[in-house]
């Protein structure tokens, strides 16, 4: 047992962990010009914490794309690899409380919405694969989210009851699959816009300010807090 109890942390991975929106904005900005569709980022950030293939599925029905989801999947998945791989920034701060909790012994998951070799293609890429071992993509699992089933399968993985998983989350549908799921979220909003969207409400510790707000010894501070309680 570690110092936090059984306490165990999940992760999301992109806009959590990594700052991957940029590569999959290009990704898919690219896959969506080949149909005739000029993507922006506004349009974009709707679909941050969605899982890829819920994504695709939306544009299929939104965009009128004549091509089956099975087949979009590895062409998106293909470029976006070609990009994360030659280039795919972990924020600091959140390498630091990674490493942190890995020495102190705390049972750790990442759980997204991106496929699995995508998933393992950053952790490798980015180092994070020697404290991170444990992973769920959301193509394992029935639904994405805000579904709160990559969230269940990770803590079934872990040895974890729910009820002792707190989630890094940068997205409202990952803060809705967290509650969902009975595990307490810490909620580190991507698009710091989006931090008034009632999805945050159930958060233990809200950063409204995103990134350029968190902190290791925040997220530690607030671990020790709720261990005490």
């Amino acid at each position: 047992m570690s110092i936090f109890g059984h306490t165990s942390v999940i992760f999301d991975l992109d806009g959590t962990l990594v700052d991957s929106e940029p590569n999959y904005f290009a990704a898919q900005r690219g896959l969506l010009a080949e149909h005739g569709i000029d993507y922006t980022w506004a349009e974009n950030e709707q679909f941050v914490g969605i899982s890829t293939q819920e994504t695709l599925a939306v544009w299929k029905d939104r965009y009128g794309i004549d091509v089956p989801v099975a087949e979009l999947l590895p062409e998106l998945d293909r470029r976006y690899l070609e990009l994360a791989r030659a280039d795919t920034h972990v924020f600091p701060e959140m390498r630091k409380f990674v490493e942190r909790l890995h020495g102190a012994g705390v049972p750790m998951a990442v759980a997204s919405g991106s496929s699995r070799a995508a998933i393992e293609a950053i952790l490798s890429g980015t180092g994070l694969d020697a404290h991170l071992t444990t992973v769920v993509s959301a193509d394992e699992v029935a639904h994405g989210k805000p579904a709160p089933d990559v969230f269940l399968a990770a803590a079934a993985r872990l040895g974890a009851d729910p009820a002792d998983c707190v989630v890094l989350e940068d997205a409202a549908p990952g803060a809705v699959a967290a509650h969902a799921a009975g595990m307490r979220c810490i909620a580190i909003p991507y698009v710091t816009a989006h931090a008034d969207e009632p999805a945050f409400a159930s958060a233990g510790l809200l950063l409204r300010g995103g990134q350029a707000e968190f902190t290791a010894q925040a997220a530690w501070d607030h671990l020790a807090a709720l261990t005490r309680s």
